[in-house]
């Protein structure tokens, strides 16, 4: 009798699991999709040591991120807006060294968000809170 309660429960139980893995499924497949991203913050440096030396650094958008050649295997990568682009970087046989999307975010470890309606202010708080300065935001921050 206990295999009938448990097979009634688990029928029924069953359609839930299914809805909440379709609810959950578009998350987790954009937090993998964001783990896969080289990621840089912005107004941040990020220093990117190469195997072989470069020949070429290609920015899909230097609105968002910008590279340095510092010198022929060490290439300094820059956020500069929030948001995604990718990074090609080739060797002198135009062979990719390097082929990644790449994200630029805030420093999300010290800073607070202030919701107000439909208004968002972000604090950076290192040492002091200060305002931080977020492009998406309205105009009214």
């Amino acid at each position: 009798m206990t295999s009938n309660i448990f097979t009634f429960g688990a029928a029924r139980l069953l359609p839930i699991l299914a809805g909440l893995f379709l609810i959950t499924a578009p998350f987790a497949a954009q937090a993998q999709e964001e783990e896969d991203m080289m990621r840089v913050y912005r107004d941040h440096a990020r220093v990117l040591k190469l195997d072989r030396p470069v020949a070429k650094v290609i920015i899909g958008n230097s609105d968002i991120a910008d590279a340095t050649v510092a010198d022929a295997r060490t290439i300094v990568l820059t956020g500069r807006a929030f948001g995604t682009t990718n990074l090609v970087i080739l060797d002198a046989d135009g062979n990719a060294l390097v082929d990644e999307r790449i994200l630029v975010s805030v420093d999300e470890g010290n800073t607070v968000r202030v919701y107000r309606q439909t208004d968002r202010t972000i604090l950076s708080c290192t040492p002091n809170c200060e305002q931080h300065a977020d492009r998406a935001t309205s105009s009214s921050n």
